[in-house]
């Protein structure tokens, strides 16, 4: 593709060319099972971001959707048309379970708010189908553990909606600290936040959110510190700041923490819900850097390592690398890029401690 080539002229002879060179991402690797199966997909809740999902499906491979779930009747006609969906395939709520009774439906996608998440992979579970779950993948830790024992019992997939784990410019970060190219890993800095628009949306509700700004996007700076160092943090260090007290009455506004890895390395982190342009993943090791802004969005990613600029192809929407690449994973038995239940659970622990972090006035607080 154009963009690699370019990129191996930028940096031709060294070391990470030929690395790059011979690198293969989840995108180009995908095949159907010889049987030809795809993974049907019905999506629960069908908001902004299930839109997104099944707009980026539309050039899945191994991905296809299937239907929905939804509480508000109007949509199933807006959503048929829109995505060429068979209307007998969308279900309400109250009829949610009537889904297990539907061979085309392999898997679910969770995309409701927080709160809910729980209530709805668990009943997914129960129906046998495989469940992909937006993140955070629940509320608390106890919620997250229910999650992972109620799959394992049903015996069926439990993955989370981490789409930059099949992000092209995540999985060469991944792959530098991975083959050492960076050497030991000593700071992170990882930044994630935007100014938060309507007062009266549901991220602003506790009861639905179950957190703000640290539950939305602060747990892309807690995951990206995660894989960035590829260890997992011992103790947060974390204070809030709210200028806005009434609109942020609730859930948090900015928040600011440092983790800190068996290794010795120390990740320092920001989240907000109170401006914008604020979006990086830096990594620094003994033997040179990768940084990523911006780093946790939409698109189109962009980084630079200390060898030169990273050039990858952002045609695609990362939610069809995502759906793609679990599909692999669940039809091919490909390996999982953490991305299971047990990925999540890692991160509501660190959010958890965090909480504790701020409760207690910014003390240390181990992660357990």
């Amino acid at each position: 593709m154009n963009s690699r080539r370019d990129f191996l002229r930028q940096v031709g002879g060294s070391a990470l060319t030929l690395s790059l060179a011979t690198t293969t991402f989840p995108e180009q690797a995908h095949a159907l099972p010889a049987d030809g199966k795809q993974l049907g997909v019905a999506l629960v809740g069908l908001g902004s971001y299930a839109d997104r999902v099944a707009t980026a499906m539309k050039d899945c491979k191994l991905a296809k959707l299937i239907g929905g779930v939804t509480g508000t009747p109007t949509k199933i006609d807006t959503w048929s048309t829109k995505f060429g969906l068979d209307k007998a395939n969308f279900y309400s709520y109250q009829n949610f379970e009537q889904i297990k009774d539907n061979p085309a439906i392999d898997a679910v996608y969770i995309t409701l708010p927080n709160s809910m998440h729980h209530e709805y992979v668990i009943r997914a579970a129960k129906m046998g189908k495989h469940v992909i779950c937006e993140k955070p993948m629940s509320v608390t830790v106890k919620e997250a553990e229910e999650m992972i024992a109620a799959c394992k019992k049903a015996n069926v997939k439990l993955y989370i909606g981490y789409r930059l784990h099949f992000e092209p410019y995540t999985r060469e970060l991944i792959r530098l600290r991975k083959s050492g190219e960076l050497g030991k890993i000593l700071h992170v800095n990882s930044y994630d936040g935007f100014k938060i628009g309507d007062p009266k949306q549901w991220r602003l509700k506790k009861a639905l959110a179950g957190g703000g700004a640290m539950m939305d996007v602060g747990i892309y700076c807690i995951n990206g510190a995660r894989y960035a160092t590829g260890e997992e943090p011992i103790w947060v260090s974390a204070e809030e700041t709210k200028t806005d007290p009434v609109k942020f009455k609730e859930v948090d506004e900015t928040i600011t923490w440092q983790m800190g890895f068996p290794s010795g390395a120390i990740a320092s982190c920001v989240t907000t819900y109170n401006f914008n342009n604020l979006e990086r993943l830096y990594v620094i090791g003994e033997k040179g850097f990768v940084e990523l802004s911006p780093a946790f969005g939409y698109g189109p990613i962009k980084g630079r390592t200390h060898q030169g600029a990273m050039s990858w192809d952002t045609t695609k929407m990362h939610q069809t690398w995502q759906m793609d690449g679990l599909a692999d994973c669940i039809l091919n038995g490909k390996p999982d890029p953490n991305m299971t239940g047990e990925e999540g659970l890692k991160d509501m622990k660190v959010i958890e401690a965090v909480y504790k972090s701020i409760a207690a006035g910014g003390k240390k607080v181990s992660v357990v």
